[in-house]
């Protein structure tokens, strides 16, 4: 991929304003909401060049890229709940200030309100 040209962009503090708000409404940063409003008046005017780059892929790669669990499909199966495996043994009622259980927690807090 070619390397990207840095610019110097100067705007009135109004319009950097709002472009940052709608950029986070959409879930990216200000430099790229500039970007993607820049090629879509560009593609609506017909002027953007055939051989342009797609827009870099935003967010962070996946951790695992075999891992095909969509994310929050473990939420969906057990509700809010924690699985009884997180609570380790400090869920059978011992009182605080123990010793750290197999999870390590040694904050003394027992996992329930």
């Amino acid at each position: 991929m070619n390397e990207r040209k840095k610019i110097l962009l100067r705007l009135d503090p109004a319009v950097h304003d709002a472009i940052t708000r709608w950029a986070g409404d959409e879930l990216r940063s200000t430099n790229a909401q500039i970007e993607f409003l820049l090629r879509r008046a560009l593609a609506g005017a017909g002027r953007l060049p055939g051989d342009v780059g797609g827009m870099p892929k935003r967010g962070r790669p996946p951790k695992d890229p075999g891992d095909s669990t969509p994310t929050g499909a473990a939420d969906e199966a057990g509700g809010d709940a924690p699985d009884a495996g997180a609570l380790g043994s400090r869920a059978g009622g011992e009182p605080d200030g123990e010793a750290a259980g197999p999870s390590g927690d040694a904050s003394g807090h027992d996992g329930s309100s």
